[in-house]
């Protein structure tokens, strides 16, 4: 068997039980389960969930996408080998640890499969919280043309590329289109301050005023607690997006929770700290693959230039990639994962059909 047929690139063809569409984004499905079933494995499994909760079996993909785009690899590589393992993996060692270090819960309810999240509906907060350490990427491109404030911080002049910045940053954009709040325009993903949430509370879905210092917090101290992690592996963590969600637990409590992924390759940035010490910046996360785009395609400007998105798409569809490039971003994801978990990352055979025979045999969850 080649490493092509163990990658899983399509993953919402599942026969898992559903009444509602399969939800399909870049590199997760998600599959809402029935009420029946919902009831039923929370009182079989005891989930700290309502009765009533909405459940959803969430699987990952070794789809990659940069720059908006997916994008595949010659020899019928239609993704990362590894990658979806190793994502989960990660989420699922700072999900352990955020949790230990009593932070907050996860989305999570339980993990079946390597590939597969058993998860509870949130409602979720409209925000990308994004903590920065360093200067680098969008930031750093901004400032070298003159910008000095971002989402209402002021920088101080004179930084220098890749440097650590004096202070952790918090620089949100909104997640969705908000509507009605003076002075965000109402498109997906704009930069806004403190100041904008806190005075539009209820816009981004925050419960009270006083949870957005909550949320603040959570954001601040899950930083440190995967920085610090890092830190002893000697690998620096540069920068990261988290988001967030409300639940209610078993006896009626809403919490404020972390949704979605955190501390991944795919969603941080993390650099090898020997070699930033020696003045080379080597990533250990995607952005390695989309400095690798950059590098292959002889015009870059359609992949950082919104205006060309036509062009953009043709070309992700038109050009399949070196296969050493896709096995130089596997080798990324899979070693990072093994050196934040400590643990060999198992390759299977066939993801699909793992999954299929463990929510057949251990949780109802499949129609043959």
């Amino acid at each position: 068997m080649s490493l092509a047929d163990k990658v899983l690139a399509v993953n919402n063809d599942l026969p898992i039980r559903t009444e509602a569409p399969v939800h399909s984004g870049k590199v997760r499905s998600v599959y809402w389960l029935t009420e029946e079933d919902s009831r039923r494995l929370i009182k079989e499994k005891g989930y700290n969930v309502t009765s009533d909760a909405p459940l959803a079996i969430m699987v990952i993909s070794d789809r990659i996408s940069a720059f908006e785009c997916i994008w595949q690899g010659e020899g019928g590589m239609q993704g990362i080998p590894g990658k979806g393992a190793a994502l989960n993996a990660i989420s699922n060692h700072w999900f352990r640890l955020f949790r230990e270090s009593g932070l907050a819960d996860s989305h999570i309810l339980d993990i079946p499969h390597p590939f597969v999240w058993i998860v509870q509906k949130a409602r979720p907060v409209m925000i990308e919280a994004i903590c920065r350490q360093y200067i680098t990427g969008s930031m750093w491109r901004s400032y070298e043309k003159g910008e000095r404030e971002f989402c209402g911080i002021q920088l101080d002049e004179g930084l220098q590329k890749d440097q650590k910045l004096p202070e952790l940053l918090v620089t949100p954009s909104t997640k969705g289109i908000i509507q009605g709040v003076e002075g965000i325009p109402e498109v997906d993903d704009v930069n806004i301050t403190r100041d904008d949430i806190v005075n539009n509370y209820e816009a981004f879905n925050f419960r009270s005023v006083d949870d957005v210092s909550h949320y603040e917090n959570l954001l601040k101290e899950g930083f440190n607690v995967i920085s610090q992690a890092l830190g002893e592996l000697d690998q620096i963590f540069v920068d990261t997006k988290f988001e967030f969600g409300y639940v209610t637990d078993a006896s009626g409590q809403e919490k404020l929770i972390y949704m979605d992924e955190v501390g991944t390759p795919d969603s941080s940035r993390i650099w090898d700290g020997p070699s930033y010490r020696e003045g080379t910046v080597i990533e250990k996360s995607k952005e390695e693959f989309r400095q690798a785009l950059l590098n292959h395609f002889p015009d870059p400007d359609i992949l950082l230039n919104k205006n060309r998105m036509d062009e953009r798409y043709a070309l992700a569809n038109d050009n399949l990639l070196p296969e050493s490039l896709m096995m130089k971003v596997s080798e990324t994801y899979v070693g990072i994962a093994e050196k934040i978990t400590g643990e060999k990352l198992v390759l299977s055979d066939n993801p699909k059909a793992e999954i299929v025979q463990i929510l057949r045999d251990e949780y109802d969850l499949i129609v043959d």
